[in-house]
């Protein structure tokens, strides 16, 4: 083709072009705040998208959460950026590179104690409805949470280890595709040029970090820098290949996402550059905004104020030093020891009762020998909770009440039930947990319950339970002996999972020793027999009562029977007798009319005869509990029960229902 066709050819393609680029999205997206304020950024727009509890402070610093729990608070770029590359059609669509970087601080209500962390997000909206806060960050919640059409991409700065989201530690860098497990994760630090030794960074220092995001649209590769400083180190803590654009669609928004939880923190960002053509500006720290400050005269103030303050306390404290001696032991006293050092969110009296609309009886969920327990909506968040209040009377209430907040409330898996705060006034004493929208386990497997749970339900709720309890025997910090599980005490969230609740006799010891009691607690049924003897719990008799648990989920019937016949009165001994008969299925709960799996059912009633055994020796840790309810290993063969006159009884169970695993 002559150069003079060429020439008319662009001529007469000219105005298509010009009308094509002219409806396109500008590839060149960038912007640089160097603080939330109109004079801070080279981009006409500077308004940011908030959303919960986020907010901007006078200083111009874009403040996520403040000490408030279970929030969360987002900042997003108001419009959309145009992540993917579609000028061709007829070539498969590619993702645009970007980066970005920005300065935030993280502090934690309790230093000590930490909370969670914030994350830098790539969502379709710049609302992100139905999410959660604490563990998911404002990014998902229990039912989306790993769901391909979420379309999000989260880098994760998390100061909190979550076990069921596989946590590598408490201080860590995550990155995340649709749902909080990351698939990648290092812990925090950073790297100084000339130094290969990467050097340790406490994301919820109260410093101001900087962070780098860079993604190579045509080799893949990620990479995430972090320094406290305002030059970005050559070398990332974090770099490797994935590929984002199944993720990506056309356009996205871009911004952060953080959230408060049991324990709060303020999260800041300080300032933030974003760049789709090319590498983005690094922030230079001495120029950002600074939080306030206590002026020098106002801390002359303060210190005098407080002097005087301390003298006039001194004078009180002597003077009441009798009556302070006379009152070490009151119910306020004892709760304040534990109060500083555990630090979960106190909700104030007032609160709860206005929650509950007066503890109106209409709202009762249950009750049980140490108090009630009423259904509540938070008036601000319109969060849905359940508040246990404990009675005065109750004999146990103050340890009950400790317990269960030195215990569930630094424990965190999905399947427990999750508590949300405390409250006390004079002696009443107040615990409120995540709402379970199907109550307790119980109210579906005995008598006229409100509806029935289908074998594929239950069998979900043991898995569930199963592997909350290897949780507290194993996998946290500490042992942790629950001492009364039972159906009662199982709670069903709105998708039916069961979740383990009622913390109230829990016991907590250090791995490889033991719990230091002899007191025999629990509810009869589930006791362990060795407990009558030595009144030592272990996680063998933990595991005695989950063996009972699992028995009357599959019979649907209580372990002690008063109204049945003798041999059936004992829900254990009954089934033994049915498994010496060849007859096992026939304690099968009749109300499923036959439709449940047999393989499953036999391996779950000799599971539970297996937990039940008089014998602690014999029966299986909760890991092994787990394996053999995923039938990664076969039950043993020979199976054995102390007699009434204490010579033990040994016979072999044929397990033919059971497929054999290598």
């Amino acid at each position: 083709m002559s150069l003079l066709h060429h020439h008319n050819l662009v001529l007469h393609l000219l105005p298509f072009l010009y009308l094509y680029v002219s409806i396109q999205p500008s590839f060149s997206q960038s912007f640089t705040y160097n603080g939330f304020t109109s004079t801070n950024t080279n981009n006409k727009i500077t308004n940011l998208t908030l959303n919960g509890i986020a907010s901007i402070t006078n200083q111009g610093i874009l403040k996520l959460t403040n000490t408030s729990s279970h929030h969360f608070g987002q900042g997003f770029y108001p419009i959309p950026i145009p992540f993917k590359n579609n000028l061709n059609k007829a070539i498969k669509k590619t993702l645009n590179s970007f980066s970005t970087a920005f300065v935030f601080s993280i502090e934690p209500e309790y230093r000590k104690l930490g909370g969670h962390g914030l994350a830098f997000t790539f969502s379709p909206t710049k609302c992100i409805l139905g999410a959660q806060p604490s563990q998911y960050l404002g990014l998902f919640n229990v039912t989306n949470n790993g769901n391909a059409s979420n379309h999000v991409f989260a880098i994760e700065f998390d100061t909190v280890q979550d076990f069921v989201f596989r946590d590598i530690d408490d201080n860590h860098v995550g990155v995340n595709i649709n749902r909080m497990t990351s698939i990648n994760s290092t812990r925090a630090g950073f790297f100084v040029d000339g130094d290969l030794m990467k050097h340790d960074l406490c994301l919820h220092s109260g410093k101001k970090i900087q962070a780098w995001i860079d993604y190579d649209g045509v080799t893949q590769e990620l990479n995430v820098t972090l320094s406290l400083f305002s030059i970005k180190p050559s070398m990332p803590i974090m770099s490797f290949q994935v590929d984002l654009e199944p993720v990506f669609l056309d356009f996205m928004y871009v911004g952060f996402s953080a959230s408060t939880g049991l324990l709060s923190s303020n999260h800041y960002i300080f300032g933030w550059s974003f760049n789709i053509s090319g590498k983005a500006q690094s922030l230079d720290l001495d120029n950002l905004p600074l939080l306030p400050q206590i002026k020098k005269n106002q801390k002359s103030f303060v210190s005098v104020f407080y002097c005087s303050v301390s003298v006039a306390i001194l004078f009180l404290l002597l003077g009441g030093g009798i009556y302070v001696v006379k009152m070490s032991k009151s119910i306020d006293d004892v709760a304040e020891d534990w109060e500083l050092d555990m630090g979960p969110h106190r909700f104030s009296y007032k609160e709860l009762k206005d929650a509950t609309k007066g503890f109106n009886e209409k709202n009762l969920l249950g009750f049980g020998g140490s108090g009630k327990v009423y259904k509540g909506v938070l008036p601000d968040s319109k969060t849905e909770i359940a508040v246990k209040r404990i009675l005065k009377e109750s004999k146990h209430g103050l340890k009950e009440f400790v317990s269960e907040i030195s215990t569930v409330g630094r424990l965190r898996h999905r399947h427990l039930v999750q508590l949300l705060g405390w409250s006390r006034k004079k002696g009443e004493f107040l615990l409120v947990y995540d709402f379970m929208g199907n109550g307790s386990l119980d109210k579906y497997i005995y008598k006229n319950p409100k509806m029935i749970l289908s074998w594929e339900q239950r069998f979900k709720i043991i898995n569930g339970i199963a592997n909350g309890l290897l949780y507290l025997h194993e996998e946290w910090e500490q042992t942790v002996l629950h001492r009364d599980i039972k159906a009662g005490n199982v709670l069903l969230d709105l998708e039916l999972n069961g979740r383990l609740g009622d913390f109230g006799l829990a016991k907590l010891y250090d791995h490889g020793s033991n719990a230091n009691t002899t007191k025999v607690v629990g509810t009869l049924g589930y006791l362990a027999p060795e407990l009558t003897r030595t009144g030592k719990p272990t996680t063998s008799s933990d595991v005695y009562a989950f063996g009972a648990l699992l028995l009357e989920v599959v019979c649907g019937r209580r372990p002690i029977e008063t109204k049945a016949s003798p041999e059936e009165l004992i829900l254990v001994d009954w089934v033994w007798d049915k498994l010496r008969e060849g007859v096992l299925l026939e304690v099968v709960d009749s109300r499923l009319n036959g439709e449940f799996n047999e393989v499953e059912v036999m391996v779950v009633l000799k599971l539970g005869l297996l937990c039940s055994s008089d014998e602690p020796s014999f029966r299986p840790s909760m890991r092994q509990v787990i394996a053999y309810l995923e039938q990664k290993m076969p039950l043993p063969g020979v199976f054995g029960q102390l007699c009434a006159d204490g010579e033990k009884e040994v016979f072999v169970v044929e397990f033919d229902h059971c497929v054999p695993f290598s």
